[in-house]
């Protein structure tokens, strides 16, 4: 398997923005006109990349990196504008929404409101959805019967149970007993065809995006977590799969030890694989999960690629994630197995953190493009061959992920805000960026896009909160807090002409501007 294919085999750039950050009276972005809107200044910014993260249905903690399906997409953005244009709801229903901030997500007051509307569109989808609405719906229930069935099930389930985790239901439908799910399918008949029809709706606003963003020529790169939620329809339908003990709770959870963004590791909590079980199938699951997140983008970030060389085992009910060990993972033997089946991918390892010369092998091995993150690249302890200018041609560079401050947040930080700098070492850092690019730090976020731009590195990404110049009130996660995340917000008005022409000529003159 090889990442040297496709659309990151050419110089070129992006920006990172997730769908729910996008503007729309809501209360969160969604993948109607406004997606389309968005494009359209992306390619007018001569950017050829749109970087999103995970697209699954959130669930506690409303992080994309803790989903109830690694197969299933978050209802959440389904476009409102586009359903009452398909004919699906009348515009006298949505101009009753409430009004919502437009600067942030407030889920708790998203959630409600969007998934009553959507509750009311599948209760009448067979009746008001064109003949090729209906049709198009058919043949997807087909199409996507071997996840769409059983997640249509946990999410009724869930509901049914006042949604308390599934390990936490009635012992028969936990382990999901024939008889016991049949009947349980057969009562939730309508529940059931509600969540088919949300998750159609889903694909189908997603698939003519993707199909627009192809006609600007913009590809879509997609993000895939490691490890997937506890609490999730892959661990309840597979849990010989996962390391589970006879009552359904993790054995061991995953997650990384001390590091820059948590002096404590961070603690994710996802259950470990069986890799010998997967082994045993010919990785039968992995094949199938890649498979569907690539007939929905383009290109494909796997998140904690180190992972896949060795993963921190943390024993189950921590407190921590400090007490672990590294265990070897299946290295590329999953990866040939995907490759054989699916053939050439372009693939981006995320190799931050505590990388180990195994890492880089496997890696280096297959061809994927690493990731190198330009707040890392002042630091006291970088190594020459780390600095930006002697970056590989096969990487991504970025300004910063979401999981970093913004480039202002992070230049103009104090020391307790980012819990692992001190007062000095920020200081430092700053006379370092100064030195080096010999700027005053006046426009640290356009000093940082454009030297991200001017590396050899194939492939570079900025988050838009780089090209507005925002502080770290627009920070979209801080790793290890488990509060205040994943909510930052743009508005049109703050996507100025000066910085999207500014934006574009730096590109066109970094030679990553389109033909």
């Amino acid at each position: 398997m090889t990442a040297a294919v496709g659309p990151l085999s050419n110089r070129a750039a992006g920006i990172l923005l997730h769908p729910t950050s996008l503007p729309g009276r809501f209360g969160i972005g969604e993948i109607g006109p406004v997606a389309y809107r968005w494009l359209d200044r992306l390619a007018a910014m001569a950017q050829r990349h749109w970087q999103v993260l995970p697209l699954g249905p959130t669930g506690y903690g409303d992080s994309p990196y803790q989903t109830l399906s690694t197969f299933a997409g978050n209802a959440l953005v389904i476009s409102l504008d586009t359903l009452a244009d398909d004919g699906l709801v009348d515009t006298a229903r949505l101009d009753g929404l409430p009004l919502l901030p437009a600067d942030h997500v407030s889920f708790a007051d998203v959630i409600g409101p969007k998934l009553t509307v959507l509750h009311e569109v599948a209760a009448a989808f067979h009746r008001r959805a064109s003949a090729e609405l209906r049709a198009a719906f058919a043949t997807f229930v087909e199409s996507q019967r071997d996840w769409l069935d059983d997640y249509a099930a946990f999410v009724s389930l869930k509901a049914r149970f006042a949604g308390r985790s599934w390990n936490e239901w009635p012992a028969d439908v936990a382990r999901r007993e024939p008889r016991t799910l049949a009947a349980a399918r057969r009562e939730l008949t309508e529940a059931i065809e509600h969540v088919r029809i949300g998750q159609f709706l889903f694909h189908e606003q997603w698939r003519r995006l993707r199909r627009y963003a192809a006609s600007l020529g913009v590809s879509i790169i997609g993000d895939l977590p490691i490890f997937v939620a506890h609490d999730s329809v892959d661990v309840w339908c597979r849990p010989d799969l996962f390391a589970l003990a006879a009552d359904g709770r993790p054995t061991v959870v995953a997650g990384v030890p001390p590091d820059y963004f948590c002096q404590t590791g961070q603690l994710w909590g996802n259950p470990l694989y069986r890799w010998e079980q997967h082994e045993a199938e010919g990785y039968a699951w992995w094949i199938a999960r890649l498979r569907h997140a690539f007939s929905l983008v383009d290109v494909l970030r796997i998140d904690h690629f180190r992972g896949f060389a060795a993963y921190w085992e943390i024993p189950g009910g921590a407190a921590t994630a400090e007490l672990g060990r590294w265990v070897p993972g299946p290295g590329r033997r999953l990866f040939d197995a995907v490759a054989a089946a699916l053939g050439p991918r372009s693939i981006i390892a995320e190799d931050l953190g505590l990388i180990t010369p195994d890492v880089e092998a496997l890696r280096d091995d297959l061809g994927f493009p690493g990731m190198r993150i330009l707040q890392f690249a002042f630091s006291a302890e970088q190594r020459e061959g780390d600095r930006p200018e002697r970056y590989p041609v096969n990487c991504v560079v970025y300004t910063g992920t979401h999981d970093n401050d913004t480039t202002v947040g992070w230049y103009h930080g104090e020391a307790g805000r980012d819990s692992t700098r001190t007062a000095a070492e920020i200081d430092q850092d700053r006379h370092r960026v100064r030195v080096r690019l010999s700027c005053n730090g006046s426009e640290i976020n356009w000093d940082l896009i454009g030297l991200a731009l001017s590396t050899p590195a194939n492939t570079a990404i900025c988050p838009l909160q780089d090209v507005l110049g925002l502080g770290s009130e627009a920070r979209m996660n801080v790793p290890g807090s488990p509060r205040g995340n994943w909510r930052w917000r743009f508005e049109w008005d703050q996507l100025q002409p000066a910085a999207e022409e500014r934006l574009e000529n730096l590109t066109r003159s970094a030679g990553r501007g389109p033909a």
